[in-house]
């Protein structure tokens, strides 16, 4: 499982947002390991109104600008968390938000993460693992503590998975935004079950 070079985030946002889908996030938690299929994306890019740099760089949205390939986690509601990938060059201030994954391996840590007290897993909280952004990051153990790690290093990383058909990668608009709702820069696998929204 060897992580995507640095170059595959150096790229236009939008360009790492269509390739990354069918790859594979791999989470290290200990001695486990969560792997996902990644099957839906949103891109946020240079002068985008719904983006978090869209104002400049601050406190809060610092590694947001630092070098493709870390992740970027944010605290959303005063209840969330989600992940986006860094994209782009020091200082661009774009990045490409993980909206849902396809669970592979570590389901049940990935259940215990997401259900403490179920007991056990049918069909439908087994989709609800990691339907959605905030979902993928409670059953990844994703937090602020994770802000900022490098998807080079050994805790988390984006390895190759299998390409999509392109008759399956759809895009469409972004969701849950005020500002750039125009933007059709929501990209998904196209009848996938762990898609957020279909």
């Amino acid at each position: 499982m060897k992580p995507l070079p640095r170059s595959f985030y150096l790229r236009p946002t939008l360009q790492v947002a269509r390739d990354i889908l069918g790859k594979r996030i791999v989470r290290i938690v200990g001695t486990k390991v969560l792997i996902g299929k990644i099957v839906e994306v949103e891109a946020y890019c240079k002068g985008d109104p719904a983006s978090h740099a869209f104002r400049g760089r601050t406190k809060r949205n610092d590694v947001m600008f630092w070098e493709g390939g870390h992740v970027y986690v944010y605290f959303t509601y005063g209840m969330h968390f989600c992940a986006n990938v860094v994209t782009g060059n020091e200082g661009t201030g774009e990045a490409v938000l993980i909206r849902a994954v396809e669970p592979l391996v570590g389901i049940e840590l990935m259940t215990k993460n997401r259900f403490p007290n179920l007991q056990s897993l049918n069909h439908q909280s087994f989709i609800n693992l990691t339907n959605g952004p905030a979902k993928f990051c409670k059953a990844f153990g994703l937090a602020r503590q994770e802000n900022g790690l490098d998807l080079l290093g050994s805790e988390i990383s984006i390895t190759d998975g299998e390409p999509i058909s392109p008759k399956l990668m759809k895009r469409s608009q972004r969701i849950g935004i005020q500002r750039g709702t125009e933007k059709k820069w929501r990209f998904f696998i196209n009848g996938n079950p762990w898609v957020s929204r279909k």
